[in-house]
């Protein structure tokens, strides 16, 4: 029987400017051929699968493709030509447009106000943990969707304001261009979930993984068994949060430990079998694989939260993945467009630093990987919040970066706040620089979150005053003589007082990282 993979149906947008890869399935043996706008591919398929390279065209709108395999046809209609990127990560990039701040507002009067909502399009890929008869029929009912308040309720509020931004941006050149983004995140997912098992095990930092996983007693289960317990996690899980809703309605800040006194022990993320979401390498087999090689753009990617845990391999692991998602998609310079962690903290939780680890990770992938782009939101979190609902400048600042790095639409120092580059030891303290730092600083507030330490690495809280005729600023301590490293906001939730004047905060940083 003749299919093409999910990802494909009325309404897509296709990549421009670059050679379009179609696929499916059929009989093997059988000859497929794909038309679209003029252009012809052909290819055999081969152990059931197939895929066709399509030349590479200019945008257009309204085009249609047929698949044909001689006997059966395939009629997808409303293509748009345009730019495709993919949205992956966890909750943060996950959390709906709906149930953002201002998305209630867009949803009801977006295409009243603006005609470039109409220039979106949406596809979500199915989630669904494990290959089965749900994942066909699920996959069966996706399509592409176009802005409606119903359709784009659900779309990831991240996803959305970056392809809004980038759409008022070539309306603006007078390029309309239909932007393209395909939704494949899950939230509580670690990085290693997005990964293939071969991938995880090539270094010692990441193999742990698969071990942990593969050596729990969950799975040595058969797998309908797996299924089955996860299955009756599921039915306490909801169980549980109905009576831990009720409890932090009554007590919002109540610690999660008396909570779980008072309705009992709370069993997320559940077995961790062949069934569960957040397991190693799952949803790089039930969701990622299921739509590549689909012709991209390039990546946008929200995540990291939930790999605080061993926060010191989250650069091994996340680089992997990078290079893993690039060789999938079958090109190596896939432009991979990051979000830094913002601040957060629990009110009961100490500040471990975890996500101070985690965000230097996420600076350091973006100096030392090419073609990746990083979106500093430090100042976006939200204290004892997880999921802050203001999402508009995390789309925004992605998309500054795809403008000046992928579209060479702005100038690069606009798409960036202060970057630590340097530091010099002067007069018994500290000199930093910074990168994109030319039109000078803008403070909110007395400017803090810089501490400074002697050879024995005791951080004491800094004076900081910002030297204007150098654009750098000059850290003292009484209780530090002699400092010999810095660092700024090495916090897991404090307050950002350090902005460059374009309004974009200075990113954290330690000296002694990048020192060397």
């Amino acid at each position: 029987m003749l299919q093409a993979a999910a990802i494909f149906s009325d309404n897509m947008v296709l990549q421009r400017n670059k050679k379009i890869r179609v696929f499916g399935t059929a009989d093997s043996g059988s000859r497929i051929t794909v038309s679209l706008l003029n252009q012809i591919a052909e290819t055999e398929c081969r152990d059931g699968k197939w895929k066709v390279y399509l030349p590479e065209l200019e945008k257009a709108e309204g085009a249609e493709m047929v698949i044909s395999d001689g006997t059966e046809t395939i009629c997808f209609t409303n293509i748009a030509i345009g730019e495709v990127w993919l949205a992956g990560g966890q909750s943060n990039m996950e959390l709906e447009l709906q149930n953002a701040d201002g998305g209630a507002e867009i949803l009801k009067n977006g295409l009243k106000e603006s005609d470039i909502l109409k220039n979106i399009r949406f596809y979500y890929t199915p989630k669904v943990a494990y290959e089965c008869e749900t994942l066909y029929a699920e996959e069966r009912k996706s399509h592409w969707e176009l802005f409606s308040e119903k359709d784009a309720a659900k779309w990831s509020a991240v996803g959305f304001f970056f392809a809004k931004e980038l759409a008022e941006k070539f309306h603006d050149v007078k390029e309309d261009v239909t932007i393209g983004i395909i939704g494949c995140n899950w939230g509580g997912t670690s990085a290693s979930a997005w990964m293939s098992r071969e991938a995880l095990l090539e270094q010692e930092a990441t193999e742990s993984y698969v071990e942990e996983y593969e050596n729990s007693q969950w799975v040595k289960k058969s797998r309908q068994e797996q299924i089955q317990d996860y299955e009756d996690y599921l039915i306490y899980h909801a169980d549980w949060e109905k009576r831990a809703a009720q409890v932090y309605e009554k007590e919002p800040m109540m610690p999660f430990d008396r909570v779980q006194e008072i309705v009992g022990p709370c069993k997320y993320p559940g077995p961790m079998n062949c069934a569960n979401f957040t397991r190693p390498y799952g949803l790089y087999e039930s969701m990622l694989k299921r739509i590549m090689p689909y012709t991209l753009r390039g990546f946008i990617y929200y995540q990291g939260e939930s790999d605080d845990h061993k926060p010191e391999s989250y650069y091994a692991l996340f680089t992997r993945m990078i290079r893993q998602w690039r060789e999938d998609f079958e090109e190596e310079t896939l432009p991979f467009l990051m979000v830094q962690l913002p601040m957060h903290r629990y009110q009961h939780d100490p500040d471990t630093k975890n996500w101070c680890i985690i965000r230097e990770a996420q600076m350091k992938a973006y100096h030392m990987v090419k073609n990746t782009g990083i979106a500093v939101i430090i100042d976006c979190g939200q204290f004892h919040e997880i999921h802050p609902k203001n999402k508009k400048p995390v789309g925004y600042r992605l998309a500054l970066q795809a403008l000046w790095q992928v579209y060479h639409l702005i100038p690069e120092k606009a798409a960036f706040g202060p970057i630590y580059k340097d530091f010099l030891y002067r007069d018994g303290g500290m000199e930093i620089s910074f990168q994109y730092e030319e039109d000078g600083f803008s403070l909110k507030g007395e400017l803090s979150g810089f501490e400074i330490a002697g050879a024995d690495e005791k951080f004491y809280p800094a004076k900081a005053v910002v030297l204007l005729n150098k654009n750098t600023v000059f850290l003292s301590s009484e209780e530090v003589k002699q400092p010999v490293m810095a660092r700024y906001l090495w916090t897991n939730y404090g307050e950002i007082t350090l902005f460059g004047a374009n309004g974009l905060p200075a990113a954290p940083f330690r000296t002694h990282i990048f020192a060397s």
